[in-house]
């Protein structure tokens, strides 16, 4: 029955991923875009986790799927946070260059 809901878990999880994915390609502008991935892929990622940790057979590996989750976690709100500085400095700049023209 656990393997059960961890399946389950698991493939809700790729369905978030799979979801993010189609928002990245359909989506208009870079913020839709990064809302799109941020949001699907970190459910995403925390259900495949949870159900990964379901089938853990010590806490170890329990502890060492959690780390990976925090980390992969942190790493994607870094990531999207630069990318989304970097999109505004550009509109900014490209802003700029419009009105002295």
């Amino acid at each position: 029955m656990l393997d059960l809901v961890a399946g389950l878990l698991i493939a809700l999880g790729t369905v978030f991923f799979v979801a993010g994915t189609v928002g990245l390609l359909r989506f208009p502008d870079i913020y839709c875009r990064l809302h799109a991935l941020t949001k699907a892929d970190g459910l995403g990622l925390a259900l495949i986790a949870l159900g990964a940790s379901l089938m853990a057979r010590t806490p170890g590996e329990v502890f060492r799927i959690v780390l990976i989750w925090f980390f992969v976690a942190l790493a994607s709100a870094v990531g999207g946070h630069l990318i989304a500085a970097y999109a505004r400095r550009m509109d900014r700049t490209r802003e700029g260059s419009l009105r002295h023209d």
